[in-house]
């Protein structure tokens, strides 16, 4: 039925006042917020005013009629979360020049709540939808929620742009029209410009698992439904059911727009709470005390003795190897103790600090008060971290044992070993090998948004000395569809990354590098780094690196230089004609609290020239989600679509999800497209991340650790 518009915008704002006076009735917030559509947190295709846990990663695939949505977002402070969104919608005609029945769009998304909620306010968020893309999804928004008791949500909100599209109730100037292009520009004149659209809804909790949602949309859908006819808009009421599976998956079945089913998968990752529900390893070892001082336990004649000295060493590498830490060497003193060990990659650098001195005071004999350790990733000494026996054992079940053990420790510059320093036997030359399956995706192509290979790997290293290291690895298919893409790319530039699909072709099996790299510290503060070889599955040369960090210091810099060639497509020995000098000045900062940023400046692959920014949140378990941004002296035009280089980074370690020691992580970057401007080169063991978990502030971060 219809209704004269006066009307019907009288309903409108009705229905918006009466969500706003139930938002000013005392109520408590314990409803766990959900996600919408579009990947928010939200109803059904709305916004509202909550946000979700600091850190939480989720990913949501929801679908209705012909329209498709599938969305990355992360919370990356508690007030500010960040989205991705790959959206598809079928039966879509070639108005716009468009050759596939399927279009396809991608979109950023920011929010930022700027207020809590409290027994009288709701939460307020204010958010920017597709505000740097195509302008398909464009849209602001200010939603504002309130809860009563745990059972019951009510929203109400005010949309532009596309949430402004239904029903406006006024205007704020004049809104210049959506223009689909290429994507990667910021809109800003269309920011909270032209109708404004009032949207509102509930969320009842029916049962701790099942949920019922329902709400009045604001999006008229104009493109998909009158323009082109995807679908038929005949209602702006939606309703919905959701169960909770999991702590992890929510299920969703919906009624939309009077005339479509929908359905959606919502996937919530916390950092700060395993799958497993706690690690699987064995708790810590309580700190064995000494005896009273004055008995025999305290002579100190066994500095003397060489074979007690090896039998202590020996005693101690055997504690070590039941936390996978391996001992290096230790020199004694008759009351200190340094040892030098071997880290493993993906453990809590507190934590191995903690569990490393542990075993020293359950090892050592007692006259040995002062400890020193010094880690050591790739044969180089990271920091040396010193701390008093009699500290350890005085806090081990003290009060506030965390920060009381952080104010009597010093974490400073490596120096050079103690002169007779025994070293483990056996530990150099050493061979690591092991078969591990991997995946391999590629997003995005028109033609198939989402193709991916599934197979084998063979990886090796070989130790020759502490800090020479030969490395390789060697991939075979087993089943896949990467090599089914035939696109052809348009790039003007060298391809040195679209070409992509062609290596997905031909290279089976593949060596996907194989490499001799250098480590050392040529002086206090730096670090060096050499490699040769086949670098990355596309290129091959030689790569040089040099980083000043002090450990002390938030800052660091660093400066890398590269001579490259591209290599054949199916990844053997071989090379194409194409070489390059590529190389970059780096400036990093650590902001305390897992934050850290990025800034590189310098050549790319391609021979242009730019920066790239790169932000970046890391968590005590080595979770990390960041962004990056790449803008060169190529136009947005000649870069073509995308216009310039963009995405997400995630870092997941693989002992998060099990429960249980290994340094495998996962860890794509997720880019919008991929183009050969921005393009960088692709090198393992770059010094910055290899440095800096050992240093002072990243210590500091992940110090509640230091007794697990």
């Amino acid at each position: 039925m219809e209704f004269p518009k006066r009307v019907q915008r009288l309903r409108s704002g009705l229905l918006l006042g009466a969500a706003f006076a139930l938002a000013a009735l005392p109520g408590q917030a314990e409803m766990r917020p959900t996600l919408s559509f579009s990947g928010v947190t939200g109803l059904i295709d709305m916004p509202t005013g909550e946000s979700q846990s600091d850190g939480v990663l989720s990913i949501t695939t929801a679908h209705f009629g012909p329209v498709s949505r599938t969305t990355l977002s992360f919370q990356i402070t508690p007030r500010l979360s960040g989205s991705f969104r790959y959206m598809g919608i079928r039966n879509w005609d070639d108005v716009i020049a468009n050759p596939y029945e399927t279009y396809y769009d991608r979109s950023f998304d920011l929010r930022y709540q700027i207020l809590d909620e409290t027994r009288y306010l709701p939460s307020v968020t204010i958010g920017l939808q597709d505000f740097i893309g195509t302008g398909m999804m464009q849209a602001e928004y200010i939603a504002a929620t309130k809860t009563f008791g745990d059972k019951l949500k009510v929203t109400a909100g005010l949309g532009w742009g596309r949430l402004g599209s239904y029903q406006s109730i006024g205007s704020a100037g004049t809104r210049p029209p959506v223009v689909i292009g290429e994507g990667g520009t910021a809109h800003t004149g269309q920011w909270f410009k032209g109708d404004i659209a009032p949207f509102a809804g509930i969320e009842w909790q029916i049962t701790p698992k099942l949920g019922f949602k329902a709400e009045y949309s604001s999006d008229a859908y104009e493109i998909e439904s009158e323009e082109y006819g995807t679908f038929e808009r005949a209602s702006p009421y939606n309703f919905g059911l959701e169960y909770q599976a999991t702590d992890v998956l929510r299920l969703g079945a919906y009624y939309l727009y009077g005339s479509e089913f929908g359905v959606s998968a919502q996937f919530v990752l916390d950092p700060y709470k395993r799958p497993t529900g706690g690690p699987l390893i064995p708790g810590p070892r309580p700190v064995k005390e000494r005896p009273a001082r004055g008995g025999e336990a305290w002579s100190e004649a066994w500095v003397t003795d060489g074979s007690q000295q090896a039998s202590y060493r020996d005693g101690l590498a055997r504690a070590l190897r039941a936390d996978r830490v391996t001992l290096e060497t230790v020199a004694f003193t008759a009351n200190s103790a340094e040892v030098r060990i071997r880290v493993p990659a993906q453990e809590n650098a507190a934590q191995v600090i903690g569990r490393t001195a542990r075993a020293m005071a359950n090892t050592l004999p007692a006259s040995v008060e002062t400890f020193r350790i010094v880690p050591l990733r790739n044969g180089i000494a990271l920091s040396r971290v010193e701390m008093r026996r009699s500290d350890l054992e005085d806090l081990d079940h003290a009060a506030g044992q965390d920060g009381l053990m952080w104010s009597r420790i010093s974490v400073g510059d490596a120096a050079d070993p103690q002169t007779g320093a025994l070293m483990s036997p056996g530990l150099y030359p050493r061979f690591n090998w092991g078969v591990t399956p991997y995946v391999r995706t590629s997003l995005y192509d028109p033609d198939n948004p989402l193709r991916a290979d599934v197979g084998v790997r063979l990886s090796a290293s070989y130790d020759i000395a502490p800090g020479i290291v030969l490395s390789g690895a060697v991939s075979k298919k087993i089943a896949g569809n990467l090599d089914s893409s035939d696109r052809v790319s348009d790039s003007v530039l060298p391809h040195v990354r679209s070409d992509g699909n062609l290596y997905d072709r031909e290279g089976d099996p593949a060596i996907e590098h194989l490499t001799a790299a250098w480590y050392a510290r040529p002086a206090d503060n730096l670090y060096s780094r050499v490699t040769v070889g086949y670098l990355e599955r596309m290129f091959g040369g030689v790569s040089a690196e040099l980083l000043w960090k002090r450990v002390d210091s938030p800052f660091a810099l660093g400066v890398e230089i590269n001579y490259v060639k591209q290599r054949d497509y199916d990844q053997m020995f071989g090379f194409r004609d194409y070489d390059v000098v590529t190389g970059h000045i780096s400036g990093y900062y650590s902001f305390g609290k897992g934050y850290t940023a990025q800034l590189d400046v310098g050549r790319y692959l391609a021979g242009d020239y730019g920066a790239t920014l790169s932000l970046d949140r890391e968590f005590a378990n080595g979770w990390s989600v960041g962004a990056f941004a790449t803008f060169t002296d190529v136009s947005f035009e000649d870069f073509g679509e995308g216009s310039f280089d963009k995405g997400i980074r995630l870092r997941i370690p693989f002992n998060w999800m099990l429960g249980r020691p290994t340094d495998k992580v996962y860890s794509p970057t997720i880019r919008p497209i991929t183009r050969d401007g921005g393009a960088r080169l692709s090198v393992d063991g770059r010094l910055y991340d290899s440095v800096r978990g050992y240093h002072q502030g990243s210590l500091d971060d992940m110090w509640g650790r230091f007794w697990r």
